[in-house]
Parts: structure tokens; sequence; C-alpha cells
């Protein structure tokens, strides 16, 4: 995630945003340790994969709201000194898809 937070970081400006973004990761986080307690005790396939799954959304959408916070502060200030360029939001972008 830390390569997502580039110079001239939005979520700096946007405090909503990085309570949001915040948020989604303790999320993630608490589906992980549920996945690691869950291979340890051996639990069926079936419970691994859901959980895996729900960690794999936390993650994506905290790491496209990083992107369309970006995209909007790009949007409202385009010619603001730290905002991310076009070119670098479409490769952060396509990391995540």
């Amino acid at each position: 995630m830390t390569d997502t937070l580039v110079t001239g970081d939005p979520l700096a400006h946007d405090p909503e945003a990085k309570r949001k973004v915040v948020n989604r990761l303790k999320r993630a986080q608490g589906q992980l340790a549920a996945v690691i307690t869950a291979v340890e005790d051996d639990a069926h396939c079936r419970d691994v994969v859901q959980q895996l799954s729900a960690v794999s959304k936390a993650l994506d959408r905290a790491g496209f709201l990083v992107i369309s916070t970006a995209l909007r502060e790009c949007l409202t200030d385009p010619d603001a000194d730290d905002v991310t360029s076009p070119a670098e939001l479409e490769k952060l972008f396509l990391s995540l898809a």
C-alpha cells in the first residue's frame, strides 16, 4: 500500500478519505487474521477461500479509494505542485486491476 501513497498524498488533504482507507485496511487486517486462524485450525477450504476473498476485496477497495481521492484532487486543482500526474494515476489504477 505504501507504493500508492505517492508524493503529494491526497489522503493528507482529505481526513475523511484517510479515515475510510484506514477503516478498510483494519477490516482487511481482521479478515486476514481470521484466514490465518482458519488455516491453523484446519478449517474447511470453503471457509478459508471465503475469508481470502473478503480480504482481497477489502484491500482492493482501499486501493481504489486512495486512487479516487487522488483523481478528485487532480481534477479540482490540476496545477498544484504535488498533484499526482494522470499517467501515474493510470499506472496505479492498472496495478490494482
